[in-house]
């Protein structure tokens, strides 16, 4: 063989490799553009119908034939998951013919034993718990002990049920007609009219999707709120869809109080959203909650203001909504989802927190904690000065003193008490707006020790 036959058969066979090579990048290409292809075409789909749904369709399950990456998240709520403060524990029970439930979770009144003097002849001085995850909602609203104390009413369903249905079928259409009249009916009779805990209904719009309000006690509230700010026309039609991600949990996670022998669900912001604001609502309306056994106030009891507090952070001056931290984003394929399974952002730093704060995952949950631990040492130091005011109130009236002279300190007792509570019935432990909290806390004690100072003026 000739050294041109060497140089021929070399050429050829570069050629061939050549060749080869294009041919390798080109199916690579093609399979990419194919992948982006199928990638565009899947990102465009909001979903498969699976199954029809409609207007009174409030079985998760079935949305989550057409939604079942969301299903999947919102089926995870069943978890019991702590963090350093907060989230559940589950504790095993013996289950009994009132309360068949075999787990719960820690009493509060354990980890707090303050509050039992707080509220005391409360009912939460009997029964109260770290709350769970959606999935327990209505299970534990139905079997606290706090129902065999006192006769709750259905109002307490608009927000441990699915209720958006029952509603609108008791109101026959009229969803305002509705809510009245589940709100009358005693607990139980009013638990016949419903099945689930809060459901994919309760806030989407089952033919587009879109978020949606459906409880009239936040339209109302809502539209008093803003009024407060000095936008009377305010319609909530017209609210962004960041706004939307905050509010439809704001339809819950708030402060409330029932209203009149109808037990009217209300809540109290047509002064604005702060605790001093909602103080002075209920302070112009005289409305009592209960009578404090030990020192005769008439008392306040605040229910988890966690919008409320939220709206005075830097977080929600940031534009940043409930969802983004407790309902991040997720990809799955194309897709760009919310996560349903509502939690703490603390256990999934990565996708709750990362995406605005540069910092390592350690670092973020530390500052997190810290944060957190020393809003607890000053809420124990809060309601410690909440108690020695009610020590000196109780010693007082052992000693004679009259309602007379008992009036000004008792106000200062219903302040404090207040201030404390909404603090300590707010379930991120300080962190929605930690400012804000030590504001608060710091308003306990002043008020507090403002009332001893006034026992020591009036009882002579």
């Amino acid at each position: 063989m000739s050294i041109h036959d060497l140089k021929r058969g070399a050429t050829t066979t570069g050629l061939v490799a050549i060749l080869f090579a294009v041919a390798i990048v080109a199916f690579g290409v093609l399979a990419l553009l194919l992948n982006i292809s199928e990638r565009k075409a899947e990102s465009s789909l909001t979903h498969f119908r699976v199954v029809d749904i409609d207007d009174e369709t409030t079985d998760p399950a079935v949305w989550g034939q057409n939604f079942p990456l969301h299903y999947e998240g919102y089926a995870s709520t069943v978890d019991m998951e702590r963090t350093a403060y907060g989230g559940s524990e589950a504790l095993p029970r013996e289950p009994t013919e009132d309360d068949p439930r075999t787990v719960v979770s820690r009493s509060k009144l354990e980890l707090i034993p303050q509050l039992k003097r707080l509220w005391a002849g409360y009912a939460f001085a009997v029964d109260y718990r770290q709350a769970r995850g959606h999935a327990y909602a209505l299970e534990d609203q139905t079997f606290t002990g706090r129902q065999r104390v006192v006769q709750q009413p259905g109002t307490c369903m608009q927000c441990h049920a699915s209720s958006y249905v029952a509603m609108m079928k008791l109101g026959e259409g009229d969803l305002y007609k509705g809510f009245d009249m589940i709100n009358q009916k005693p607990y139980q009779e009013a638990l016949k009219h419903v099945e689930f805990p809060v459901t994919c209904i309760d806030c989407h719009e089952p033919e587009t999707m879109a978020l949606r309000i459906t409880r009239p006690s936040f339209m109302e509230g809502v539209k008093a709120w803003k009024a407060s700010q000095g936008e009377p026309d305010y319609d909530l039609a017209n609210a962004t869809r960041q706004e939307m991600r905050s509010f439809v949990c704001g339809q819950c996670h708030v402060e409330y109080y029932f209203s009149g022998p109808n037990k009217n669900l209300v809540f109290p912001w047509a002064k604005g959203l702060k605790a001093e604001e909602q103080l002075e609502y209920f302070e112009e309306s005289g409305f009592v909650d209960w009578t404090h056994a030990e020192t005769g106030t008439p008392m306040l009891k605040v229910q988890h203001p966690e919008f409320e507090l939220w709206s005075q952070s830097v977080h929600a001056a940031s534009g940043v909504s409930c969802a983004d931290c407790h309902m991040p984003y997720q990809r799955v394929g194309a897709k760009k989802i919310s996560n349903h399974h509502v939690r703490s952002p603390l256990l999934d730093v990565n996708a709750a927190c990362q995406t605005c704060h540069n910092r390592p995952e350690e670092a973020l949950i530390e500052w997190v904690e810290t944060t957190q631990g020393k809003h607890e040492e000053l809420t124990k130091a809060a309601l410690d000065a909440v108690l020695d005011l009610i020590d000196d109130i109780v010693a007082a009236k052992e000693a004679g003193a009259t309602d007379a002279q008992l009036e000004r300190a008792r106000s200062f007792h219903r302040k404090a008490s207040w201030y404390v509570d909404f603090v300590d019935a707010e379930n991120s432990t300080g962190f929605h707006a930690p400012q804000e909290g030590a504001r608060l806390l710091g308003e306990a004690i002043n008020h507090a020790r403002l009332g001893q100072s006034a026992l020591r003026e009036d009882v002579r």
